[in-house]
């Protein structure tokens, strides 16, 4: 079988095998600290937070900690954190000349803003980390062995110490294992909720007559949902190029005909993680009441299926688009390298022209990615109200659909890379794997 012959492959490539083992240690690690509970705090009492975190805000929150938000973890507040920080300093790098100079620098300039993003971590856990405890004692005050600042204090630089040991976790993984290791623990977070979430959706089903057809008819709009995710992060838009003819020694070569891939989505998942990380501030940083008691501006950002929610979430997701595409494609550069190496596009001249015909061009591209990537977004919305439950409703698109098929078709990306330098086959006959950062 082609699935055993390559399994095979990969356990053959002594550096890719290592690579694998140590991304599955990591993770591992990463589980296991997700039980850890907090000292003090009584986990057989934390019944109330647990139901809290079953829908709306909350539970995405627990969805992205991998279950460790319920558990009063010391890795509680997960990852996110970091990215409402990247987030900042990448806001911060379009208005500030010295966070665009830390850009230009390369290498060195990427590893001060990764120190600045570290250090704003911190100051962003200090507001949520005591927050997260306030909730805490709403939910579950019966869980609470010692009380006092100074239990405060030392929970809050416990939750602190988890989030940025979970980051080195990440990086570890970038590094020394396969494929992002952020996004990488993110959509392990979520995988571990997938088991729990189908269960509790059948056993829903049987209670119902004819529970079982509607069960297969939400397993195929699933299916159709996961398909047409996997067309928005692989989608492309092809620009041919054209190179001058060369001479070389005494025979002449025409002209060679290439293209340019642009994807319909370049920011590949990054707009739908910083938009769901702004839509969490104002619910974490006021210490994550409950949409049930909140009211107002707090309530509006409670309430998941409601429609100002989804609205503004699905703003903030076309404008992040837009802003993660103008940060990642660069068309003076594009059209730069075109001409130093002899190409234009026919048709358009090269210089200024190319350049404003590729901006065209990314902006009509985008714009259709951008609103096909908020649709699925707010899927699982629709899907709550269509009396689907909670938990599996995640599924149905979102954050949750879109980093799974991202980070796995980066990892699988990335290992049928080590195949190919080796001379074994890929995973696909069909042809090469295609991930978010496929050019």
């Amino acid at each position: 079988m082609k699935l055993i012959e390559t399994i095979r492959n990969i356990w053959k490539i002594e550096e890719l095998k290592t690579r694998l083992l140590t991304t599955l240690g990591f993770v591992a690690i990463y589980r296991l600290g997700s039980y850890v509970v907090l000292p003090g705090i009584d986990p057989s009492q934390l019944a109330s937070l647990q139901h809290q975190t079953r829908e709306g805000v909350m539970g995405l929150l627990d969805m992205f900690s991998g279950g460790a938000f319920s558990n009063a973890s010391i890795m509680a507040l997960g990852i996110m954190p970091y990215i409402s920080a990247s987030i900042i300093v990448q806001l911060l790098g379009m208005a500030i000349p010295y966070f665009q100079r830390l850009q230009r620098e390369g290498e060195s300039g990427r590893r001060k803003i990764n120190q600045i993003t570290r250090y704003l971590t911190v100051v962003i856990l200090f507001f949520q980390a005591p927050s997260y405890m306030v909730n805490l004692r709403m939910q579950a005050p019966d869980a609470f062995i010692y009380t006092g600042w100074w239990f405060t204090l030392s929970s809050t630089i416990i939750l602190t110490a988890g989030t940025m040991f979970v980051m080195w976790l990440g990086e570890r993984i970038t590094d020394k294992g396969i494929g992002n290791g952020i996004s990488m623990l993110i959509m392990v977070g979520i995988i571990a909720r997938l088991p729990f979430a189908i269960v509790a959706e059948f056993i829903s089903r049987l209670e119902e007559s004819g529970g079982l057809v509607m069960l297969l008819i939400e397993i195929v709009i699933l299916f159709f949902v996961f398909c047409g995710t996997i067309l928005l992060v692989q989608g492309v838009r092809r620009i041919p190029v054209q190179y001058a003819k060369r001479i070389v020694g005494n025979k002449q070569y025409g002209g060679v005909r290439q293209y340019i891939p642009l994807k319909i989505n370049a920011a590949g998942v990054m707009p739908i993680i910083f938009a769901q990380a702004i839509v969490f501030l104002p619910v974490t940083f006021v210490g994550f009441v409950d949409s049930e008691a909140a009211s107002g501006f707090v309530a509006t950002f409670a309430n998941f299926t409601g429609f100002w929610y989804n609205f503004i979430f699905a703003m903030l997701i076309i404008l992040f688009t837009y802003f993660y595409t103008a940060v990642t494609i660069n068309p003076t550069q594009m059209a730069d390298d075109m001409k130093r190496n002899g190409g234009f596009i026919p048709g358009i001249k090269p210089g200024k022209k190319t350049v404003e015909y590729l901006d065209t061009i990314m902006s009509r591209i985008t714009l259709p990615g951008s609103f096909f990537l908020a649709t699925i977004a707010i899927l699982p919305a629709f899907a709550q109200i269509a009396g689907i439950d909670k938990s599996f409703g995640q599924f149905y698109g979102g954050t949750s659909l879109l980093i799974l098929v991202g980070v796995v078709l980066d990892t699988l990306q990335q290992i049928e890379s080590h195949l190919l330098m080796r001379h074994y086959d890929g995973l696909l006959k069909s042809g090469r794997i295609k991930g978010r950062g496929g050019r």
